[in-house]
């Protein structure tokens, strides 16, 4: 992965999971002192809300994807800064498919790149430390059956662009990355996870 990106190793970063889940630590790749460096942080901004039986605070809950559309509002603080965008190396996701219930795992990933990466965002959070969040836009038509949504997939002659442009120059990647590129193993594994709330996606990196 290492030589992939042509980045080094953070000083933050130790050996995580394979399947990474929300609130668990996954990799990333980032700008420091314009070197890309392999880093490890927390999937997931910390999202605080209140009770609403009691006004008090509830236990802050990982919100692990950023809507493009929202990158030049609610995502904006971080968005318009290059130093707070990343890029997740992904090898495939997931995705709940089916009735309520009976959802089965299906994963995707990405012919002829065996990592890929996923754009995304991180902040330095008082409640996890660094925290990162994966971009999502529009699916392909073709693939709509499975989710609305994917990934935002950034191709290599474009990594730069996202670690560097301006923020209006992003735009070129809200669009559905191609059906045609992508794998796609619909499995029969039921979609078991953690007791509470869970999110769409895993990824397996």
């Amino acid at each position: 992965m290492l030589n992939l990106f042509g980045a080094k190793v953070g000083a933050r970063f130790n050996e995580g999971p394979l399947q990474v889940h929300p609130k668990e630590p996954g990799s990333v790749i980032r700008l420091i002192g314009g070197e890309r460096v392999l880093d490890q942080m927390t999937w997931g901004f910390p999202v605080s809300l209140k009770s609403k039986k009691t006004g008090l605070p509830l236990k802050p809950k990982p919100v692990n994807n950023a809507r493009f559309d929202k990158l030049n509002t609610f995502w904006r603080r971080w968005a318009a800064s290059p130093a707070n965008r990343c890029l997740i190396p992904t090898a495939r996701y997931a995705e709940a498919v089916g009735e309520r219930g009976r959802m089965t795992e299906t994963w995707l990933a990405v012919k002829d790149q065996p990592i890929f990466a996923w754009a995304g965002l991180w902040n330095d959070s008082a409640e996890w430390g660094n925290v990162y969040t994966g971009v999502m836009t529009e699916n392909a038509p073709e693939l709509i059956d499975i989710h609305d949504r994917s990934p935002v997939i950034i191709d290599p002659e474009h990594w730069d662009t996202w670690l560097t442009a301006p923020l209006e120059d992003l735009f070129q990647f809200d669009q559905p990355y191609p059906a045609a590129k992508v794998i796609v193993d619909a499995t029969s594994a039921l979609w078991v996870r953690k007791p509470g709330p869970t999110p769409d996606q895993d990824l397996l990196i």
